[in-house]
This record gives structure tokens, C-alpha cells and sequence, in this order.
């Protein structure tokens, strides 16, 4: 079996490196790849690219993510975001192949206190979010055997996170300021990873699975609570701290103005994805711990 995957050097491209691997014959690109184009903003080279290799799974872990800056970039956003995926969508058509993507809990207005299910309607608020959906119906219109993936809050070990952010303000000031009033589960790339291989050996076997998943850790917070948290945990590990989990003060979102509008709710209910391919999905509690233990390791 061929895979291709996209944005391999991306937090959640960086897992899937090693979670595709036993999958098959794994050729991994991004942007600055030479023998191949894995550039999503040159949609002839990407769609030559499948054509040359033709791949029997295609996963696409390459997006323009940057919130705000799409606002002020909308073509480009809308090239990365909507049209290529709907180029991988027609190539992996003609070939017959799966085509796995991720899109994001934007596409919804982020109203209410319910999780988000699969069949909810959408509503997003952002250039981001307009591009993630429209990439997703793309897909879905051009390409039937397809796994799109929604998740939120994503976090890993490697390159920056909310997690890190928070440490090191930690240990420079006697007190920080989160925001307590958007709610989500912190999901780490790993975990992704890992879902995404299990998901499509099942699919490559049973064709019908194919579908739009949510796709995110148990339970959730507040970026207050996931701060505290992390605080604590640290502390636990023996980290000196200036600002431990007590420190942290409450702030609504709307002193912490963005570009972009954020969602309030990023909540996904997880039980289609649980339900369909056996799974249970872990507290977001663990995955961070276990990015925290890594990062926290001199």
C-alpha cells in the first residue's frame, strides 16, 4: 500500500510519520519538498504529485492555520484550505484512492454549551473557518471514499504550545490572566495520529465507515482550567514557579480582543468516531500529562 502525506513536518504531520509507517510505503512532503510538490498553494504540482505517485491513501496534515493572518490573507487561506483539498479530492477520485483530512470545530459559531455533533449546523465566524468548510464539502462532493476529521485545541510536544507558553510565564511573573469563558478539549497531534491509522485500516476494509468524524480528547475546559492544570502539574514534577495554579486570575475573552472572532463552545461530541471504529478516547488530563512529563524531562 502508497501513502502520500502532506505538511509531514506539522505538529500533527510529525506524528503521522510514525502512525502511517507500518501502514504502508510512506512518501512524506511539505512545502519545500523538491522531487515532488507538497506547496498546497501550487494546486498543478500537488495534483501532479498524486498523479506521479499514485498513492492509495492520501493524508492531507497541511492547512493554513494562522487565525488571524487569514483574515487579512483570504485567498491564500482559501487556496490552502478549500481549494487544494478539493484538487487532492478529484486526483484521489480518478484514482480510487482514500483521501484523509482535518478541519476544525471553526466551522461551527461556537453559541451554546452542547458539544457540536457531525449533522449540526454550521456557522463559522472567520476566514479561517469559512475556507476549512468549504474544503470539507469539496471533498465531500468530489471524492466518496474520504475521512474528514474535525478536532480542536490541538497541541504537542514538539515546537510551541499553550502549555509551554504558560510555563514560562509562570516562572517570570507572580501572576497571569486567562481567559475562562471558551470551552474545548486540549488534543494532542499524537492522539490524532494514532486514531487516524486505526481509522483507516477499518475503513480500507469497510468502505462504508467513509465520513466526516469529530475527532478530539474526553472531557473538557477552559483555557483557565488547562493552565491551572498545567501549573499543577508542574509543580508536582518540582518546577519553581512564581505564579502556581492559584495565581492564575479569571478574565472573559473580550479582554483578550483577536483579528479573528474565536468560538466560545469548541466542544465535539465524539461518539459517531467511538461508535463506528471502536474506540474510546482519552481525557484530555492524559495526553497532556504525557506532553508535559516530555517537556518537563532535563
Amino acid at each position: 500500500m502508497k501513502i502520500l502525506l502532506l505538511g509531514k513536518n506539522g505538529q500533527v504531520g510529525w506524528e503521522l510519520q510514525r502512525s502511517l509507517a507500518p501502514l504502508g510505503r510512506l512518501t512524506a512532503l511539505d512545502r519545500h519538498s523538491t522531487h515532488y510538490c507538497g506547496d498546497l498553494a501550487n494546486l498543478e504540482g500537488i495534483a501532479d504529485t498524486v498523479r506521479r505517485l499514485q498513492p492509495d491513501i492520501i493524508v492531507n496534515a497541511a492547512a493554513h492555520t494562522a487565525v488571524d493572518r487569514a483574515e487579512s490573507e483570504p485567498e491564500l487561506a482559501h487556496t490552502l484550505n478549500a481549494l487544494a483539498p478539493g484538487v487532492l479530492a478529484t486526483e484521489a477520485a480518478r484514482l480510487g484512492a482514500w483521501l484523509v483530512h482535518y478541519s476544525t470545530d471553526y466551522v461551527f459559531d461556537g453559541g451554546g454549551s452542547q458539544p457540536w455533533r457531525e449533522s449540526d449546523a454550521t456557522g463559522p465566524l472567520s476566514v479561517y473557518g469559512r475556507s476549512k468548510l468549504e474544503g470539507e464539502q469539496r471533498i465531500q462532493a468530489a471524492c466518496a471514499k474520504h475521512l474528514i476529521f474535525r478536532t480542536s485545541w490541538v497541541y504537542a510536544a514538539r515546537g510551541g504550545n499553550f502549555a509551554k507558553t504558560m510555563l514560562r510565564l509562570a516562572k517570570e511573573r507572580d501572576k497571569l490572566t486567562v481567559i475562562n469563558d471558551q470551552f474545548g478539549a486540549p488534543t494532542g497531534a499524537e492522539l490524532l495520529a494514532d486514531v487516524t491509522a486505526l481509522a483507516l485500516r477499518s475503513a480500507t476494509a469497510t468502505p462504508a465507515l467513509a465520513g466526516l468524524y469529530h475527532l478530539a480528547a474526553a472531557g473538557e475546559t477552559s483555557w483557565h482550567g488547562y493552565a491551572q492544570y498545567v501549573l499543577a502539574h508542574a509543580q508536582r514534577a518540582g518546577v519553581v514557579l512564581q505564579a502556581g495554579p492559584d495565581a492564575v486570575a479569571t478574565v472573559p475573552a473580550t479582554d483578550f480582543p483577536t483579528i479573528a472572532q474565536r468560538p466560545y463552545n469548541s466542544r465535539l461530541d465524539t461518539h459517531k468516531l467511538q461508535a463506528a471504529f471502536g474506540l474510546t478516547l482519552p481525557d484530555w488530563q492524559i495526553g497532556v500529562a504525557r506532553m508535559l512529563n516530555e517537556t518537563l524531562t532535563p
